[in-house]
């Protein structure tokens, strides 16, 4: 599937008004189905002043709860944009949940200007997320996030 169709798969996800849940478990199988470079796909939702983990797809990650300002997702979630880190090796604030994650994109969910999450995506392989997947990942994640 290429981009459009996959977010043409989205649209017609979040038109079919599933329930909040099952609309972001839908999103995540999706992503992950049809992005065989994704090897781990999670939605992170913001309580308080954690990102507590929502559905996904991949290994199981003790990285279930999240201070906001620790981590990639932290970041991402904090400054209400998108991060990708080619080599989470070399990344400071990279919370390891997987000795064979080499790369990661986190792209924040929103209401309006107001952060209510996240898609964390997760790659084996170095320098994984290209242009297009952070164009794809903003557009689902601007049509979810203004649906929940």
């Amino acid at each position: 599937m290429d981009n459009q169709a996959v977010f043409e798969e989205v649209k017609r996800l979040v038109a079919s008004k599933p329930g909040a849940e099952s609309l972001l478990a839908a999103v995540v199988n999706l992503l992950h189905r049809e992005r065989p470079h994704f090897h781990w796909v999670g939605i992170y939702k913001l309580q308080g002043e954690e990102l507590v983990l929502g559905p996904y797809v991949g290994k199981p990650t003790q990285h279930t709860r999240i201070p906001l300002h620790q981590g990639i997702c932290g970041a991402a979630a904090s400054a209400g944009q998108t991060i990708v880190v080619d080599d989470v090796n070399r990344d400071p604030r990279y919370l390891a949940c997987s000795l064979e994650t080499r790369s990661e994109i986190v792209v924040p969910l929103r209401q309006g200007a107001q952060v209510w999450g996240e898609i964390d995506i997760d790659s084996d392989q170095p320098a994984a997320f290209t242009a297009q997947d952070r164009e794809l990942l903003e557009s689902v994640a601007e049509l979810v996030g203004s649906e929940l």
